[in-house]
């Protein structure tokens, strides 16, 4: 069976005291949810989640980490910041990241190399936009997107990499992927792991799908066998939609 795992994005969303209360609501409802659980806040919300989370099995992280391990970088933060808050995942690479940030995938590679070096977990988004997988090109750029950001990774090291596929004409839009093209999609991710690393590798690796996640809809998805969970956003902000979710999924999947 593989490991069921569910990701909250927060985006630039919630005040450190919105989350505390988030959380205060959150966590009686999930305590006994047989799931791996994280949520990814802004930097300012990681104290309050090292103090309120601190009892329970959940995880945090941040939504985003510096290419750099150090130096005159104003705005940013490093890996060895966040390892030393007692963060163990991070977000690298999201469609919002590389749009409107203009971020690269050498850059994100980067990112993932300082997350290695302070055993954290790099969550990789990936995923095409409506105007390539229009053009058949989807395959493509999943690929060149892997090769690229996983770029000098030993497979060892894969073990603290979750891939996130996030096409990005289904963030925030309301649009969702069907259940065939994920599973493509997937399909898609652990051959590319495979080719690079070894098929143990491409069926070990770690793959969420994100992209207007709801509770009504998770149930659609659960199903694929080749899809450990889901990397999910606005539900996120809301302790009840999100643990109907992290619930619907948990009694669907098999």
């Amino acid at each position: 069976m593989l490991n069921k795992v569910v990701i909250g994005n927060q985006k630039m969303n919630l005040t450190a005291s919105q989350t505390r209360r988030f959380i205060n609501a959150f966590v009686p409802l999930v305590e006994h949810a047989n799931c791996e659980i994280g949520i990814c806040v802004p930097y300012t919300n990681l104290a309050t989640c090292k103090r309120a989370l601190k009892e329970t099995k959940i995880m945090f992280g941040a939504q985003n980490v510096s290419e750099f391990e150090r130096g005159a970088y104003t705005g940013e933060i490093s890996s060895a910041m966040l390892a030393d808050i007692g963060c163990k995942m991070s977000l690298v690479g999201h469609s919002e990241r590389r749009k409107i940030f203009s971020e690269q995938n050498s850059q994100i590679n980067n990112k993932i190399k300082q997350n290695l070096k302070y055993n954290i977990t790099s969550i990789l988004c990936i995923g095409e936009s409506k105007r390539e997988r229009t053009a058949g090109t989807t395959k493509n750029v999943i690929c060149k997107q892997l090769d690229e950001c996983l770029s000098g990774l030993y497979e060892n090291e894969l073990e603290k990499i979750i891939i996130a596929y996030e096409p990005v004409w289904a963030i925030g839009t309301g649009q969702t992927a069907t259940a065939k093209q994920i599973e493509e999609a997937v399909k898609i991710i652990r051959e590319e792991i495979s080719r690079l690393y070894t098929e143990i590798a491409g069926k070990n690796i770690v793959v969420l799908y994100g992209g207007s996640v709801k509770a009504d809809n998770v149930k659609m998805f659960a199903g694929i066998k080749s899809l450990n969970g889901f990397l999910v956003g606005g539900v996120s902000l809301e302790a009840q939609s999100f643990s109907d979710l992290i619930h619907n999924f948990i009694g669907k999947s098999k």
